[in-house]
């Protein structure tokens, strides 16, 4: 038995996921499970076993390609189960699944018609390409002209004949004659047999091929033989194809020529594998369809084209996160399936069933979204503090927290161990930018490291920033540098009632248009600060009142009803014409809204009572 491996690039189609009605793995200590990702059922006695799966591949359906793993007792499947769970280590191996399936091998021009001639009966499965490159029969454009043209000839026998006809000559050395110089190789290998003590006569290149290997080259070609060690399982390999040839064909050994990809001993054109459905798996000619059967018959292709058994490995990098969750998970635990991306980090809300599991989930985690996440985080409690800060707990990965984010063509340096940052709120920050004149000035009462205040500092005429965190404001002033807007924008750390009440009664500040209030916990609380604000100037002098955009949480029934209460309240006004609307919903009952209302004459012109 021969075979060939050759490596598919993943496909862009998007993967079904699969309901587990029994799942691969229980969490049960005592006693091993049966059906676990340890499973050692063959392909076809699978499938019929799993009819109720839908079409295409699944951890439950496949073997496992290595004997060993089909070799380990019960006992074993307990000790690597408990391994598994407790997060120590993943055995990639036990999710690599074999499947057989039938492939047409075509030549590699004809490749494209006969892909959009057989569409229906290829194989259509999710990130598999159905087009599979043959190690060893692709042919450099400079030789084939010596192979000759195919499917001129009727006889088979005369196909082969006229393909190797030129390539014998060079291989045997009959073009000395003809006027055609050996190849480098053949010419080297024609003066080994004529060495004496002399040396070698008239050998061409001598100085070239006599002078040592520069380092580059050297690092160059170990780095190629490390790969090839790895038989074709990278970083990016994801599904492995096996061509199984039952005999090979009489002839002469060309490996030593052609290189060790080349299998067998007959020379081939270039060719492609079209991988056909798996329903048509291990299945003879006369059982196949009439579109195939028609096209291994005809005249035409039927000595170019022939019908092939291979083996189709998917690794591990090839299933998704929920399918690998799934498969380790118990059957009563909810598969986490969405978290949000800081950066380089990956920040999870853990339910309180997940925390037994955290560590192999943040492993899955990282493993399926690397590079780009490096490090898997999971908030421990709620936020509690003035300064927005939260309790992470590191999972997997490095444990540097600082990372770098771009929103809105903007960089944002931030440590979320020491600052506040929601990257599901860029949607949300992205309307309110669109709000905003280039002729307005804003005011950003708790502006964090400077997401929106940055932002609209490109946008807007000037922007005084402020946050009652020190860490915050250091990030602020540094990301306002990184963006080189720091002509734009002022910077303050201080208390937000003292924010508001020194920036609308300096005369050093200018007119403010708009203010933003972004602390959905509090925010409603400090528009008394507004109350009196312009109480020492004239109406007829002020031209404008500032237009104030303040965020809230709400768990009623009614959550507009019940924020613009609020609102009212903290005004001290009985009559607010308030615009709400609603930006997500934070937990199941708990939404987070944005007002967005002129601030009232009444309350800005009021007798001032500022509780500091």
């Amino acid at each position: 038995m021969v075979a060939s491996k050759l490596l598919l690039r993943p496909h862009c189609l998007p993967l079904t996921i699969f309901s587990s009605g029994s799942p691969l793995y229980k969490y049960q200590l005592s006693k091993p499970t049966t059906l676990t990702v340890f499973s050692t059922t063959k392909p076809t006695s699978t499938i019929a076993q799993h009819q109720h799966f839908s079409y295409g591949p699944s951890l439950h359906k496949g073997a496992k390609p290595s004997p060993q793993l089909q070799s380990q007792n019960s006992s074993q499947f307990q000790e690597e189960e408990e391994r598994q769970l407790s997060g120590e280590v993943i055995n990639e191996d036990l999710f690599s699944r074999v499947y057989d399936i039938s492939a047409l091998r075509v030549p590699a021009e004809d490749c494209f018609a006969l892909e959009n001639r057989l569409r229906g009966h290829l194989l259509n499965w999710p990130r598999v390409r159905n087009v599979a490159r043959v190690p060893g029969d692709d042919i450099e454009d400079q030789f084939k002209k010596l192979i000759g043209g195919h499917g001129n000839h009727t006889d088979e026998g005369d196909v082969e004949e006229g393909k190797s006809e030129s390539l014998e000559r060079r291989i045997y050395g009959k073009a000395d004659g003809d006027g055609e110089p050996l190849s480098p190789v053949l010419y080297r290998d024609k003066l080994v047999k004529t060495f004496n003590s002399s040396g070698f006569v008239k050998f061409r290149n001598l100085a070239k091929i006599s002078r040592p290997r520069k380092k580059k080259k050297i690092k160059e070609e170990e780095k190629n033989e490390k790969i090839k060690g790895k038989k074709g399982i990278g970083k990016g390999d994801r599904v492995l194809v096996e061509v199984i040839e039952d005999d090979e064909v009489e002839g002469e050994d060309l490996r030593g020529l052609l290189g060790d990809d080349f299998k067998g001993r007959r020379w081939r054109i270039s060719t492609r594998l079209l991988l056909l459905d798996e329903r048509y798996a291990n299945k003879d000619l006369n059982e196949l369809p009439q579109a195939i059967k028609a096209l291994l018959k005809s005249k035409n292709t039927a000595s170019t084209i022939e019908l092939v058994r291979c083996k189709l490995t998917l690794f591990y990098n090839y299933w998704q996160m929920n399918e690998i969750l799934e498969a380790l998970l118990p059957k009563d635990v909810t598969v986490p399936s969405a978290f949000e991306t800081v950066g380089h980090i990956a920040h999870l809300n853990l339910r309180d069933e997940h925390l037994l599991f955290k560590k192999i989930i943040a492993k899955v985690v990282l493993d399926k979204n690397k590079p780009k996440i490096q490090t898997v985080v999971n908030k421990m409690d709620a936020i509690r503090n003035d300064y927005r800060t939260m309790q992470l707990e590191v999972l997997a990965g490095n444990s540097s927290l600082v990372t770098t984010v771009v929103e809105n063509g903007m960089r944002f340096h931030v440590d979320l161990s020491t600052a506040y940052w929601n990257s599901r709120l860029a949607t949300e920050r992205q309307r309110l930018l669109s709000c905003f004149r280039h002729n307005d000035v804003v005011c950003d009462v708790f502006a964090g490291v400077g997401p929106i205040a940055i932002s609209s500092a490109k946008k807007v005429k000037y922007v005084y920033a402020n946050d009652l965190n020190p860490h915050a404001v250091d990030y602020l002033a540094r990301n306002s540098v990184l963006n080189k807007l720091e002509r734009k924008i002022e910077v303050f750390n201080m208390d937000g009632r003292r924010f508001i009440d020194y920036i609308f009664t300096s005369q050093k500040s200018r007119t403010i248009t708009q203010v933003v209030m972004n602390l959905p916990n509090d925010a409603a609380e400090y528009l008394d600060a507004f109350k009196g604000l312009f109480r020492r100037k004239s109406k007829d002098k002020v031209s404008t009142l500032p237009m104030i955009h303040v965020y809230g949480f709400s768990k009623a029934r009614d959550p507009e009803f019940d924020f613009h209460e609020r609102i009212r309240i903290g005004l001290s006004e009985v009559a607010v014409d308030v615009e709400l609307r609603r930006v997500r919903l934070v937990a199941p009952g708990k939404w987070m809204l944005c007002a967005s209302f002129v601030l009232p004459d009444n309350v800005a012109f009021s007798k001032r009572t500022l509780h500091m």
